[in-house]
């Protein structure tokens, strides 16, 4: 009797140990006596003892491998390091476990060759702005070589590129040099700017003292000629009283010559003379008699 009791615990107990649970984003491969079986997906399973044993556990994520810098050797025989990131994931367990051995390391090496090729048709310059090219190539030729192991590649980073010391001494100094010629081409472009702006400020001044000066003669004219126009229109309304008051015409005329002399008097370049000047002499005449009267 105890001893039926012993096996039954130890039937429950290898029955428990053979419960298996598997968790999200895992797969089990499965092999039965030796031999690929099946693969768990996530949940609730149960392992034969003795004949089926778990072969691989696989993880489903995503994952990042930065290999170390390797030797490339460009088109025009430039020697550079290179490193690079490789994101992938693995898409079929059973080909993972069995498609290849050591897969990570199968993939560093993939991934050594192809960019050795991928460089080898390329010169300096074109290397190091193509990383895009670069990546893009890398990535369909690795996805395509590795499809058979049950992994997916992603996406290929080329993440240094290294050139040779005095490779990058040269570029230094060329770099040095250009954003010195920058530099002089926006100072002379600066300064042009200054010039032209100074030479447009003193032309804007120039125009607006001559409009200034203009305006400024053509407000004295407007004032001399109103200054004549009032000693007009005073003398007219004084020669008017006069006519009203009887005065003949010999006085009105030696009026009119004393509105000249006022006029003529004063710093006015212009003079209005009397229409009737044709009868000048009569009116002299007229005037020097009134003088030997009085």
């Amino acid at each position: 009797m105890p001893l039926i009791i012993i096996l039954i615990i130890l039937i429950l107990l290898i029955i428990i140990a053979n419960i298996k649970i598997v968790p999200q984003s895992k797969n089990y491969v499965i092999e039965r006596l030796g031999s690929y079986n099946t693969t768990w997906q996530t949940g609730l399973h149960l392992k034969i003892p003795f004949i089926e044993r778990i072969a691989n556990n696989v993880s489903l994520k995503e994952k990042v491998r930065d290999f170390a810098p390797q030797p490339v050797i460009t088109k025009d025989n430039v020697t550079m390091q290179i490193d690079t990131v490789v994101y992938f994931q693995i898409t079929d367990p059973k080909l993972y476990t069995y498609g290849v051995e050591n897969p990570i390391n199968a993939i560093e090496n993939l991934t050594a060759t192809t960019l050795r090729n991928i460089i080898g048709d390329l010169e300096l310059d074109e290397t190091l702005t193509s990383r895009d090219l670069i990546n893009s190539k890398m990535c369909m030729i690795l996805d395509e070589a590795t499809d058979p192991w049950g992994i997916k590649i992603n996406r290929v980073e080329v993440k240094n590129i290294i050139p040779p010391r005095d490779i990058q001494e040269a570029m230094e100094k060329q770099m040095r040099a250009e954003r010195e010629r920058r530099e002089k081409i926006l100072q002379a472009e600066g300064e042009k700017k200054s010039s032209i702006l100074i030479a447009e400020g003193e032309k804007e001044s120039a125009i607006l003292r001559a409009e200034a000066q203009k305006e400024s003669q053509i407000k004295l004219a407007e004032g001399e000629a109103e200054a004549i126009l009032k000693v007009q229109e005073a003398t007219a309304s004084g020669i008017k009283l006069l006519k009203e008051a009887g005065a003949d015409n010999a006085v009105l005329t030696l009026k009119q010559f004393e509105a000249l002399e006022k006029v003529a008097d004063g710093k006015s370049t212009k003079i209005i003379i009397p229409s009737d000047m044709q009868n000048m002499a009569g009116i002299l005449t007229t005037a020097s008699e009134l003088l030997k009267k009085d």
